[in-house]
């Protein structure tokens, strides 16, 4: 069986020590302070110097998708090596990157009518994304077959969820990304808007009064999401450039659930980060494969 090489774009987050571990080719976004000129993600630009310039300049960036000829130069290479593919890419409600992705694999697929290119629409952003490749990075590593990799994959992406709050909805409404939490704009200072991401789409959960408050209400909202099934998911904590916050979320969430947290944390990008703006902090989960190979 030729082997499967496992592909996301930078809009997946996920720790160094996750990428290494399950061998992750990134695809970047760009990002741009000025409209003119662009940045490749984590390339030309890390993550910590974007909140730096971020919180200096009080600026809006920009970012750009993955080509198709970024995808395509990614994917030829193992494709002529015989290498199978699956790329996952950010919700396709937030960014046309799965769509690059899509038309580099269909003109492959010209050349090549027999590659196996999986292009999966996480329906998912940041942590969300990273997990769902987390996932399935498990699964080739645990010798899952190609076609029931993807099918599973298709199914765990609808049990992610992303319980988060932001510090303020400027960057979402400004990026056209703010969805249904439309609803949250008009808060006063210092109340802190609380949303869910499910099914690749942005849903308001409510507004509390200062950031004790809303780290206390992402808890509750993951809790009484995963009920009694705590150990069927797999935890991932997302931060914009506000590591305290990250780890009061992983203690309180191993405390409350009696569950393992891992340390890594999911450093949120620049494709998201322009959007949520610094300090947003959040609770990523999905249910482990198994719970779906086992039904």
């Amino acid at each position: 069986m030729s082997e499967i090489i496992l592909i996301s774009d930078t809009a997946c987050d996920l720790p160094e020590s996750l990428i290494n571990e399950y061998h992750i080719k990134l695809v970047p976004f760009y990002v741009s302070f000025d409209k003119e000129t662009y940045f490749k993600e984590i390339a030309d630009l890390s993550v910590a110097k974007f909140y730096e310039i971020m919180r200096k300049d009080k600026i809006f960036p920009k970012t750009s998708l993955p080509s198709i000829n970024d995808y395509m130069e990614t994917f030829m290479p193992l494709i002529e090596q015989n290498k199978n593919i699956i790329c996952v890419c950010l919700s396709s409600h937030f960014s046309g990157s799965y769509n690059s992705a899509v038309n580099a694999r269909e003109l492959i697929l010209e050349n090549y009518p027999n590659a196996q290119i999986a292009i999966i629409n996480s329906l998912n952003a940041t942590g969300g994304q990273g997990l769902l490749v987390q996932e399935i990075g498990r699964m080739i590593a645990d010798d899952i077959p190609f076609a029931t990799i993807v099918e599973t994959a298709n199914k765990l992406r609808e049990s992610a969820r992303i319980f988060f709050f932001v510090e303020t909805l400027d960057y979402l409404e400004h990026g056209g990304r703010i969805g249904k939490a439309a609803a949250l704009l008009g808060t006063m200072l210092s109340v802190k808007p609380l949303i869910y991401l499910q099914d690749g789409l942005l849903f308001p959960s409510g507004k509390v009064r200062g950031t004790k408050k809303a780290l206390a209400k992402a808890l509750e909202n993951t809790e009484a999401y995963v009920k009694d099934h705590a150990n069927d998911y797999n935890y991932l904590i997302a931060h914009a450039d506000n590591l305290e916050y990250a780890h009061i979320m992983r203690e309180g969430l191993s405390t409350l659930l009696n569950i393992s947290v891992p340390n890594d944390f999911s450093f949120i990008g620049v494709t998201i980060g322009v959007n949520t703006g610094p300090d947003a902090a959040g609770i990523c989960l999905i249910k482990k494969y198994e719970t779906f190979l086992n039904q």
